[in-house]
């Protein structure tokens, strides 16, 4: 089981703030509910996705490793950062049908994307509601099936009446509602993915994980990498949940970049 300190770390190291000053920012209304973007760069779009409690924010840091070559997208999901509180339980799949429809707003034909966590799971779903419209993804702590019943201490210890122990989430959100909202959702994460639907994916998937990454189950990331049909793994030595982050940043850079290349 993850410890929660390692957890934690790993968060506040992502959740450093940076000075950057977006093309173009916006909140717009995706199947009824506001959602928050920002752009950077130029190039092929590729999109940005941070993990459950976290925002876009978490992934300031990394927009001038990629703006020069892409055109960076920062996505709040659903019930996250800027964009509005979870109004419904938490669903994993409709989280990636908001994400989905907000790239047709977008008038985007396809995308590359790196999901972190949560963002991972969402880009499974993606791939399997709109097949065509990931070209390749990366996804990190994520293999697209995971429940929090797994965990019961996670609740114990990660709710609204512990919110002051985990100071990123009010520099991510936009009060205690919103925080309060996301917390109470936790508990209903539950995302599986069948070997069919896995089988059925069409983009190229690199998937990376930590060795040391306690949340992920060996046995469901091999099951995950057989029934992919295009699909590389990347287990990372001495290396916890946040497998991009901290000393393996500049290594995930060089090879998320040489994986998004790939023709």
């Amino acid at each position: 089981m993850i410890k929660i300190s390692i957890v934690i770390t790993l968060l506040l190291m992502s959740t450093n703030i940076f000075s950057q000053t977006p093309k173009k920012s916006e909140s717009v209304s995706i199947n009824g509910k506001t959602v928050f973007y920002e752009i950077y760069g130029e190039g092929e779009p590729l999109f940005l996705l941070h993990g459950y409690t976290q925002s876009s924010k978490s992934w300031k840091p990394y927009v001038k490793d990629y703006e020069k070559e892409y055109e960076v997208y920062l996505i709040d999901l659903t019930g996250h950062g800027k964009s509005e509180p979870f109004k419904q339980d938490l669903s994993i799949r409709s989280v990636a049908e908001d994400l989905n429809s907000l790239i047709q707003y977008l008038q985007l034909e396809q995308i590359k994307a790196i999901g972190f966590s949560f963002g991972g799971d969402v880009l499974y779903q993606l791939a399997l509601i709109n097949p065509f419209v990931i070209e390749s993804m990366i996804t990190i702590g994520a293999v697209g099936t995971w429940t929090i019943n797994d965990f019961p201490e996670y609740l114990k210890v990660f709710n609204f009446e512990n919110r002051d122990n985990f100071p990123w989430l009010k520099t991510s959100h936009d009060g205690d509602e919103h925080i309060k909202a996301m917390m109470d959702q936790f508990k209903n994460y539950t995302i599986k993915v069948s070997d069919e639907e896995l089988q059925s994916i069409k983009p190229e998937v690199l998937i990376m994980i930590g060795d040391d990454d306690e949340g992920m189950d060996l046995v469901e990331v091999a099951r995950v990498k057989k029934n992919l049909p295009k699909s590389d793994l990347w287990v990372l030595p001495n290396v916890a949940h946040g497998a991009h982050e901290g000393e393996t940043k500049d290594e995930f850079i060089l090879k998320s970049k040489v994986f998004l290349t790939k023709k």
